[in-house]
């Protein structure tokens, strides 16, 4: 699509649950043009779209510069293969891959807390490539920490969930249902503790008061002040915490 700025890449896309023009800027499908699937949606898409990603070319254009620039500082960390990085409880760790010791059936990580390194013991016949062993880890990680934070703050608040999963949802961190159940994203673990608790609160929170009126985000604020700082890191930082296991296959390890 042709901008007055230069072309830009667009995924133009008809539904019939859409009601108005919508604008997606995916990490990995780029920008996606959403229009409602009428006779004048398909007939005359293309220049709506095309007018209307114009007025807003620069909004565009900014959010297409940072997410280029989140792209290049992932592929330097090189994710989840020897020599590369991950972020883990909010401090970038060097990842290394190494054999399993003699008598060792199951591939394990071993974190070294001092020099901020995740080391992969593989053993010969395994089968699940590096990223799947450091997020099988990461997840019994997420397990403990996001249980230890709702005791913690469950006894705060005066509230117990009836059942608590763990995921991986693209579009939020946390829910809560009218029946007490509670579901979390396992790449909180990748977050400082404190982003962690603030969803955790956020969650919890909805146990007493369910909506998001004043009365909730007083009982939220009462417990984690800071929580609009978190939330809005989240936000900002969602992209790289959603693909920081992704191998960078042109990525060269540090001598």
């Amino acid at each position: 699509m042709y901008l007055p700025g230069g072309p830009v890449a667009v995924t133009l896309r008809h539904s019939s649950r859409a009601r108005s023009l919508r604008v997606v800027i995916h990490p990995e499908r780029g920008v996606v043009v959403t229009m409602p699937a009428t006779r004048a949606g398909r007939i005359d898409g293309e220049r709506r779209a095309t007018e209307f990603l114009g007025q807003r070319e620069g909004w565009l254009r900014r959010h297409l510069a940072r997410q280029a620039t989140e792209a290049a500082v992932l592929a330097k960390r090189g994710g989840a293969r020897d020599g590369g990085g991950i972020p883990y409880l909010g401090e970038l760790h060097r990842v290394w891959v190494v054999p399993a010791v003699s008598g060792v059936t199951r591939s394990d990580v071993v974190h070294l807390a001092d020099t901020r390194e995740l080391i992969i013991h593989r053993v010969d016949r395994e089968r699940r490539p590096n990223d799947a062993v450091l997020e099988a880890w990461l997840r019994d990680r997420a397990r403990q920490t996001i249980d230890d934070a709702i005791a913690r703050h469950g006894l705060a608040l005066a509230v117990t969930p009836t059942a608590v999963t763990l995921r991986d949802p693209r579009s939020r961190w946390g829910s809560a249902s009218r029946q007490g159940r509670l579901s979390f994203s396992w790449r909180l673990i990748l977050a400082p503790p404190a982003a962690l608790d603030t969803v955790v609160v956020h969650e919890l929170a909805h146990l007493r008061v369910f909506g998001h009126g004043p009365r909730f985000w007083s009982v939220v604020a009462a417990r984690q002040p800071d929580h609009r700082t978190w939330r809005r890191w989240l936000h900002e930082h969602a992209t790289a915490l959603h693909t920081a296991l992704v191998p960078q296959p042109d990525f060269a390890p540090p001598p």
